[in-house]
């Protein structure tokens, strides 16, 4: 048995080769485990790779997260905003700020950063004639350094943590924010799983409309744990009527991470179901799409299966062993055949 728990975070490769880890030779019996399957997994579920279920009530004492999409340009917005996580911090609890860049010299960034989002929107505004800059992604010690100047937040400390932080230090930074010596902690997404601080009951998210929406419903899944109300804040720069507004409005309206994975699919893409190709992008499908054809996936998965189970060797189904035997040799040619 293998079972991968937070299964977002590894990738295809990485999955497959604990597949590969039996003795026998055998496969193993494989359980994943995620609060919000990727494209890829949710795809391949239709294709009968995988049987899911889903758990979809709250852990007990748990009530739903508030969230609100932000626009950075709303100056009085932003002010209560973060007026509101000072009374929350005054009355014993704490809050997450969370960044996508640890400092200037962070190009890559951390977590899932959608860059191809804004290559798309400037697409689109050069077409209308605009001209649409990238925008560089906020980074935690800016973001900390603007936030400790703010009269909201005089005499409150903060700390910081990164993926370049040690264990030790890791260790030190999260206790203090748990004991309440930090009450405000500016984060990369190294935060977003594996952190369980109960007093946190606030979480701002700088960027929101460039992060995977399965990421920002981690990110979100990091509050509320207390038993208190919680609220979660997406900080967005996102134009009016663009892509990453609506994926905002998607986190917003739902905390069902099986609604928010099939929205992430619609928008994103399913990447390569045949290949290993993670997220979004391009798929080796040639005449499906594995959202507007999910009733016939599932029709053919039906189909498959009722024909297997009468004629498991495909003995009476000459030109489908073919296909078959042609897809197991990397000859994917057959998806387009006639």
């Amino acid at each position: 048995l293998a079972v991968i728990d937070e299964q977002h975070r590894f990738g295809v490769e990485q999955r497959e080769s604990l597949r590969g880890k039996a003795l026998s030779g055998k496969a193993p019996h494989l359980l994943i485990m995620t609060a919000t399957p990727i494209p890829r997994t949710a795809a391949m579920t239709w294709f009968g790779d995988l049987d899911i279920s889903w758990l979809t009530e709250l852990p007990g004492g748990r009530k739903p997260i508030r969230t609100f999409v932000v626009p950075e340009a709303d100056g009085p917005l932003m002010g209560s905003m973060f007026a509101h996580i000072r009374r929350r911090i005054d009355a014993g609890e704490r809050a997450y700020v969370v960044c996508a860049r640890i400092d200037d010299a962070d190009e890559a960034g951390e977590g899932d950063v959608l860059d191809e989002a804004m290559a798309t929107e400037s697409a689109q505004s050069a077409r209308n004639g605009a001209v649409l800059s990238p925008r560089p992604l906020h980074t935690v010690v800016q973001i900390a350094d603007r936030l400790a100047k703010l009269p909201q937040f005089q005499g409150v400390r903060f700390a910081t943590l990164t993926g370049r932080d040690d264990d030790a230090t890791k260790q030190q930074v999260m206790a203090g924010f748990a004991s309440g010596e930090t009450p405000i902690l500016v984060a990369t997404t190294v935060i977003e799983v594996g952190v369980d601080v109960p007093q946190a009951s606030c979480i701002v998210v700088f960027d929101a409309d460039r992060f995977g929406l399965s990421q920002l419903h981690q990110l979100r899944g990091r509050v509320g744990r207390g038993g208190t109300s919680s609220w979660a804040f997406l900080v967005s720069q996102a134009e009016p009527g663009s892509l990453g507004e609506q994926r905002l409005a998607v986190i917003r309206d739902t905390t069902d991470g099986s609604t928010i994975a099939e929205e992430d699919l619609r928008l994103r893409g399913a990447g390569d179901v045949l290949g290993d190709a993670q997220s979004g992008g391009k798929s080796s499908l040639k005449l499906l799409r594995v959202v507007k054809d999910a009733e016939l996936i599932v029709d053919a998965r039906e189909r498959a299966e009722a024909l297997l189970a009468e004629d498991p060797e495909l003995m009476g189904e000459v030109e489908l062993s073919g296909a078959v035997l042609d897809f197991t040799r990397g000859n994917e040619t057959y998806l387009t055949g006639s």
